[in-house]
Order: C-alpha cells, then structure tokens, then sequence
C-alpha cells in the first residue's frame, strides 16, 4: 500500500486485519469460504464501520459523531 522505503503506509491496514483475526475470525470455524465472507462484511459494515469509536472523533462512533454535528 505504499511505496518502498515508507515504514508507515502498512501500519493502518495491518492494524485493521489483527483486529479482525481477532474479534471474528479465531473464534470459530468456518464449513465454507462464503459464510467466513459474510461473516466479514457484517462485521465491517455492522460494526467496525458505524459503532467502533475512533479516536480522530473524540472517542465517539461516526454514528454518534453524526448526530451531534446534525
């Protein structure tokens, strides 16, 4: 993801795939590839997305952050 020599461009993506390995993917088995898929994209777009709190908003999730800036 970054050109040679950048020490920093992985780091983002690399912290990104830990947590997921993490918070979904060694808790259990998977019979197929297709349901560890589906289990990835609603994780991503269930929770990582819209509820995980960051930093660069405060600590709020977007959803939060969204209802105070409307």
């Amino acid at each position: 993801m970054s050109g040679k020599g950048n020490c920093y461009g992985n780091a983002t993506v690399e912290t990104f795939f830990k947590t997921i390995k993490a918070a979904l993917l060694w808790q259990r088995s998977w019979d197929t590839r297709r349901s560890a898929e589906l289990a990835i994209f609603e994780y991503i777009n269930g929770f990582y997305n819209p509820r995980r709190r960051y930093s660069a908003l405060g600590w709020k999730s977007p959803l939060a952050f969204e209802a105070l800036a409307a």
